[in-house]
């Protein structure tokens, strides 16, 4: 049953519910709704389901004022206190209770089907619910009662931890460059090597000396003298004249063969 401090929950509200007389049950085959005077109810009014822990209530109200009419504890659905008909799923037979331990039995009806509906699917989710809890219960209770494992010190027991002094991680890795030297992409995959850098010192900056100064700027001479000597190629004027100049002596050395060839006839 419910205890006092444990709040109360709605689970269905219904606005129509018709009340009804029903003579007692003549046999065990169970209740007819078509005994009862269905034309003529003999209440009208609202209905509410509440629960109060593992119990749950239906509560008969007046519509306008909202003063109890009669209510059924339910401990337990299906059960006796809450019945359904055999003609018909539309109306139920219900067991209320007075404050003075007194019972009796009525009927209930809905005129929608969809609220009967709303009002069977309350009462099944809240028993379902109950169940769940009893099983935890009982599973909580069976832990409890099992031995439990003592994992204390005994009186005078100590324990002894050695902890590894810690390995420093190894510091990053320094990044690899390319042969290009820093901020130069390496050369593609297959591709020819570029000649070393010169190995002169950036800081090494040439003087080069103005035209005209080259007095002034004796150590620079042999570089102002390259700028003004000729290129050593020969130009074409000058292969020509070479190559004439070979012809010539070529035909000079011919006329002096016949000479000696003529002075050996006049020999």
């Amino acid at each position: 049953m419910a205890t006092e401090g444990e709040y109360e929950s709605i689970l269905c509200v219904k606005p129509d519910i018709n009340v009804y007389r029903i003579p007692p049950r003549a046999s065990n085959r169970g209740y007819r709704a078509a005994d009862w005077k269905l034309e003529q109810p003999d209440w009208k009014g609202r209905m509410r389901v509440t629960a109060r822990g593992k119990v749950a209530f239906i509560k008969l109200e007046d519509k306008s004022s909202g003063e109890l009419f009669a209510q059924a504890p339910v401990d337990q659905y299906p059960g006796i206190a809450v019945e359904t008909v055999s003609d018909s799923s539309r109306y139920f037979v219900i067991r209320i209770q007075d404050g003075n331990g007194r019972s009796a039995f009525i009927g209930i009806g809905f005129s929608d089907r969809g609220d009967a509906f709303d009002f069977n699917v309350a009462l099944q989710d809240h028993f379902k619910w109950v169940k769940q809890e009893n099983e935890i219960s009982k599973e909580v209770q069976n832990q409890n009662a099992g031995p439990k494992l003592d994992l204390g010190f005994k009186e005078g027991q100590t324990i002894t931890l050695n902890i590894g002094q810690a390995k420093k991680k190894d510091g990053p890795k320094p990044r690899l460059q390319g042969t290009g030297g820093p901020g130069l992409l390496p050369p593609p995959p297959g591709g020819k090597i570029a000649p070393p850098v010169s190995s002169v010192s950036p800081n090494h900056i040439p003087e080069v000396a103005a035209p005209g100064n080259a007095s002034q700027c004796p150590g620079n001479t042999g570089f102002l003298l390259d700028l003004d000597m000729p290129s050593s190629v020969p130009s074409e004027s000058s292969q020509a004249t070479d190559l004439w100049g070979d012809f010539s002596s070529s035909s000079s050395s011919a006329s002096n063969q016949s000479q000696q060839s003529s002075s050996w006839v006049q020999f």
